[in-house]
Formats: structure tokens, sequence, C-alpha cells
């Protein structure tokens, strides 16, 4: 990815309990992006938050099971987030998916092959 523009943001909104198979959600989809080659992407955990069910979900202090949202972003050119969503369409326990159009101010210059692990980008 370059500096500029054409550079999307891509959010999916689910929750910490969405498991596929024995896998979290969160998980699989990261995996999946950075098998697609795309640019970069992070996982955020909610501190609060309500969607569709229109439930709050929160953290309580004694809960052992919280129910925390979680964000998926992924950055890439816009047109690889767009195939990406629609690779990711069998994945039913994704809530809302968001694209924005973002200005990359500064990208990693470093290669797949001098990352960390192996492979991940900055």
């Amino acid at each position: 990815m370059k500096n500029g523009d054409g550079a999307g943001l891509l959010r999916i909104y689910t929750d910490e309990r969405a498991i596929v198979g024995d896998r979290p959600l969160f998980e699989l989809v990261v995996e999946r992006a950075h098998a697609a080659g795309l640019a970069g992407a992070t996982v955020l955990r909610g501190r609060l938050g309500y969607g569709r069910s229109t439930l709050i979900h929160s953290h309580r202090l004694f809960d052992l099971a919280d129910e925390l949202p979680m964000v998926v972003e992924i950055i890439d050119e816009e047109p690889a987030l767009r195939a990406f969503t629609e690779s990711i369409s069998d994945l039913d326990k994704i809530g809302v998916i968001t694209l924005e159009k973002v200005e990359v101010l500064r990208a990693s210059s470093r290669s797949v092959a001098e990352a960390p692990h192996g492979g991940s980008h900055e």
C-alpha cells in the first residue's frame, strides 16, 4: 500500500462470543485477511456497546463470560476490501460491515520478508 488516496478502511463488527467451529470469529477474519494479502488488520475490543439486539454489552467485574463488542479493522485499497467482503460472506456471525475512504499518510516501507513473524505488515 502506498501513501495517498485510493485506500479504504473496512470495519467488521461482531462480539467476542461469536465462534465459528471452535475458533473466535475475529481470529478467522484476520487470518483470512492475511491470507488474502491485505495490507493490515487490527482487532479492537470494545468496553461497551449495543447493536441490532439493542442489548447493551459491557464488561461486568464478576462475569466469567463477557460478550463485549469486537471490531476488526482492515486497511488496503478499496477494490481489495470489497472483494474481501465477498469472500467472508459465508461467516454468518458477522454484524455490520462498513467501508470508508481513508488517506494514508504513512505506509510501512518494510517488505513481507522483513516483517516480524515472516509476514505481518504494519
